[in-house]
């Protein structure tokens, strides 16, 4: 997530070194916006259906919340910079390649960006313009919730502060996601993941046992704090429900970290003492306990979890030393833990000597937990995420088909879904003024000359 000043969202032409993206002729908008018409399903029975959203965001945190909002069926206008666009529509390479039919020009649309906005429609708007914030008050007017990811008080001077909000729409749900809140000493910083990573835990206790702190491989704290925002907005959809009363949402990315150091933090406050520090692909809590980690194949790595003897006895008839069960040194966990580095030097020299599908199929069934190391290409084809429908394809208005990783909620009776994939920019503006806000053509027209919109 990337809080930054909202100075930076107005004004008019391509920023520097970004001339390879192109503004989208009305024809080519009404193109896409046909073909990716064809595969909206009906939303009635989804959870969310009716409700209305407003994403005033950009980049990873706020995107993923709203994204999860329209998944469960509401309508997400994303209003974005009407040139820029969200910052992660140029974060490539990989691009997916426009084609020919499509008559656009450019690298293509981003990966990243893909990754958390379907489901979304996107308008083109400047908020510098005053007559863009005339069409953002018409929108909140018409919302339930909003949601943006800019520095606090940022948003005040130009009119779409909550307090302003409010009066506009009672009833509207603001959600601010920022890298330190609305309060405190770190309140006007800008946050990147990887700093309140850093700085609130998390890449002190991730890594090897022995090496430096590092990050998790997915901004982590983004995406958990994506999870917070939309479970406390629907918190807040039905304390409305009571009240009839919206609410401000102050969600920070430090305070989501602080928040899933889980169980490690609850050992320090009770026990008053330092963390363990970093225990690699060893489960921390379950650091006593021996072997519980994950150990080098012929062609790979695979974890084995020995979280009881009699685990353990299954771990060492599997690797063809029965005679281990029986070993004063390790016939029991604590004298197990004891001797850690010898057993666990012991158990790797066996599991290189045969490929990790090997050792799957020698422990199929054994009651032993264990599992693949996988790398990204092996989760996506792995067949079990094909048998949960996790992976998906869809036909891009401009790239033409694609594939993605499908929601992961399942419903009995629901069926959230990828309804429409991510919007190109602008793609909905001409929709969204004409027959949400009633808004005549010649005045869109208007608005577009002077760079209100896009």
């Amino acid at each position: 997530m990337l809080a930054r000043s909202f100075a930076r969202a107005g004004g008019r032409g391509l920023a520097t070194g970004r001339a390879s993206r192109v503004l989208f002729s009305t024809t080519a908008r009404r193109r896409s916006a046909a073909a990716a018409a064809t595969d909206v399903s009906s939303t009635a029975n989804l959870p969310l259906a009716g409700y209305r959203v407003l994403d005033m965001t950009r980049v990873l945190a706020g995107p993923y919340c709203t994204q999860i909002l329209g998944d469960l069926g509401a309508e997400v206008i994303k209003a974005e910079h009407p040139t820029r666009g969200d910052d992660t529509r140029v974060w490539g390479p990989p691009f997916a390649p426009y084609t020919q039919e499509s008559g656009l020009q450019g690298p293509g649309e981003a990966a990243y960006f893909f990754a958390v906005n379907r489901n979304k429609k996107s308008i083109g708007l400047s908020f510098q313009h005053g007559e863009g914030v005339e069409v953002l008050h018409k929108l909140v007017a018409k919302c339930d919730i909003l949601v943006e990811n800019y520095i606090p008080g940022s948003l005040k001077k130009y009119s779409m502060d909550y307090e302003t909000l409010r009066k506009i729409n009672p009833g509207l749900i603001y959600a601010s996601i920022t890298g330190y809140g609305q309060t405190g000493p770190y309140s006007q910083r800008a946050g990147y993941d990887v700093m309140v990573e850093a700085e609130f835990g998390l890449m002190h206790i991730t890594g090897d046992r022995d090496g430096p702190p590092v990050k998790v491989g997915v901004a982590v704290t983004d995406l958990t704090t994506g999870l917070y925002t939309s479970n406390s907005i629907m918190a807040a959809l039905l304390a409305r429900a009571k009240t009839g009363r919206g609410q401000h949402i102050d969600i920070a990315l430090s305070d989501c970290q602080t928040a899933t150091l889980a169980n490690i933090a609850s050992s320090c406050l009770v026990s008053g003492k330092k963390d363990s520090g970093r225990w690699g692909t060893a489960h921390r809590s379950l650091a006593s306990i021996v072997p519980y980690k994950s150990f080098k194949t012929k062609d790979g790595d695979i974890l084995f979890g020995g979280g009881n003897d009699r685990l353990f006895g299954i771990l060492c008839d599997g690797l063809g030393r029965p005679e281990w069960k029986a070993d004063p040194k390790y016939v029991v966990n604590a004298v197990r833990v004891a001797n850690r580095v010898e057993l666990e030097a012991a158990i790797e020299a066996i599991t290189v000597q045969k490929t990790t599908q090997e050792w799957l199929e020698a422990f199929e069934g054994s009651g032993m937990p264990y599992a693949a190391v996988n790398d990204v290409q092996g989760t996506l084809n792995h067949e079990h995420t094909k048998a949960r429908n996790m992976v998906v394809e869809m036909e891009h208005p401009g790239c033409g088909p694609i594939k993605m990783v499908n929601t992961p909620v399942k419903f009995s009776d629901s069926k959230p879904s990828i309804r429409t994939p991510p919007p190109l920019l602008g793609q909905h503006t001409d929709e969204v003024l004409t027959e949400m806000l009633g808004y005549s053509a010649d005045e869109v027209a208007s608005l577009k000359e002077k760079g209100a919109v896009s």
